[in-house]
Parts: structure tokens; sequence; C-alpha cells
């Protein structure tokens, strides 16, 4: 299996070169790029064409969720995990809006950062254990939020096998796992998950699963998947 490209993003430069030092010891990534915010990332993101992006919240010029949201748009196929020292619901709350696919502290374990990135290159949404209580809150305060009737918000937006792909998405199954679940390539299983994006205009797996939980195709909503501690 090719190794995982990943671009790191940090403005501290310390911590940026340590995790890079830290990195090149493993076969599983490899790092293509590094930038000190969000503007230099998507600058060098053509250039240096990462699977993955890794990156701080926090940062000047532009900050992690507002690249991850810009890098949603422009480079929908790049997944973006923040690496970050904050725990505030906020932060969280708005990187997962903003498109992230994942949300990890700083004092993750070099196999857990490791497990996180190839978890997330293959389809699925990771989380900090301490994190995940809370966003799973967020979630069901989102679902009671007017909650909207099926039958009239998927009404002509989603097919049934995208209903089917969008209602798996919200129990935490990782794409591999819908695709032998419904008897599909893990090809397709991806197509129908950018068709669902598209369609009902969302930004990442976990908005998926709050809209999912929201308008009745499941009763609540497994968070996120974490790697163990």
């Amino acid at each position: 299996m090719a190794a995982i490209r990943l671009l790191v993003v940090d403005d501290h430069n310390l911590f940026r070169q340590g995790l890079i030092r830290l990195l090149r010891d493993y076969q599983q990534v490899v790092v293509v790029g590094e930038a000190a915010n969000g503007q230099e990332a998507l600058a060098l993101i053509p250039q240096v064409q990462p699977d993955l992006v890794l990156m701080d919240v926090n940062m000047p010029v532009m900050s992690g969720p507002e690249a991850a949201r810009r890098i949603s748009q422009q480079f929908p196929h790049i997944p973006v995990v923040m690496l970050t020292v904050s725990e505030r619901d906020e932060d969280l709350f708005e990187a997962i809006k903003a498109g992230a696919q994942g949300y990890l502290l700083k004092n993750v374990g070099t196999a857990e950062l490791l497990d996180a990135i190839q978890r997330v290159h293959a389809g699925e949404a990771i989380v900090a254990p301490a994190m995940a209580t809370r966003l799973l809150a967020e979630f069901r305060a989102l679902a009671a939020q007017a909650p909207v009737e099926p039958s009239v918000s998927l009404s002509g937006d989603l097919s049934e096998r995208e209903a089917d792909v969008l209602r798996l998405v919200a129990q935490g199954l990782a794409n591999k796992e819908i695709a032998e679940v419904l008897g599909l390539s893990e090809h397709t299983v991806k197509t129908h998950l950018q068709n669902i994006m598209e369609k009902l205009h969302l930004r990442s797996r976990a908005h998926a699963a709050a809209y999912a939980v929201q308008v009745g195709l499941v009763k609540d909503v497994t968070p996120p998947p974490s790697s163990p501690r």
C-alpha cells in the first residue's frame, strides 16, 4: 500500500518540525509539504497534491476551520484532520461544520495519530475521545431543533440507495463497511457519498450524520469513531 501523502500545517515552527521528523520514521505516511497557516496550505495543495491535511486550529492569517472550509469547497477529495491543543466546544463544532473529517488533541500518542490518519484516509471520521461525547450532544441538539419530515426533506433529493448510504454513515460505518453491507464496491459508496454531500449541501460526514438524525433516517447517531486509548 502506498504511503499516505501529508501536508502538515501549524504556525508553531518547533512543533511542526518535530512532528515532521517524527513521522519520517513511519512508512505508512510521507510528508510532502508544510505550511504555517491556512492560506499557505491552500496555495501549496495544487503543488504537493496531499492525500490528507493535518492542521492546527488557531493560526494567524487564516485559521484551521476557515482553511478546512475552503479545502472542502475547492478540493473535496482531500480530508482535513485538526491537530490542536484546543478542547473548546466552539472550536470542535466550528471545525466539523467547516468540513474537517477529524479532530485530535496534541497529546495524542504516535500510534493513535497514525491510526487516525489511516482511518480518515479510508473514509472514517475521527474525534478525540475527550471530545466525542460533546459532539454527540451537539448532534442530538441539532436533531431536536425543528425536526423535518423525511418525506419532505428527502423526496426528490436522494435516491433510495443514497438514503441507505446516508443512514449507514450516521450509524458510524466506514466506506468499506458500508460497501459490505450494501453489496457495493467501495468506489461506488464514495460516489454515492459525494452525490449526497452535493445534493444536500453538506461539508462533512459529521454534518451528514447530524442531518440523517434530523430528518428521521435514524433515531440516534453513533459518534465518529475514535482511536482507543
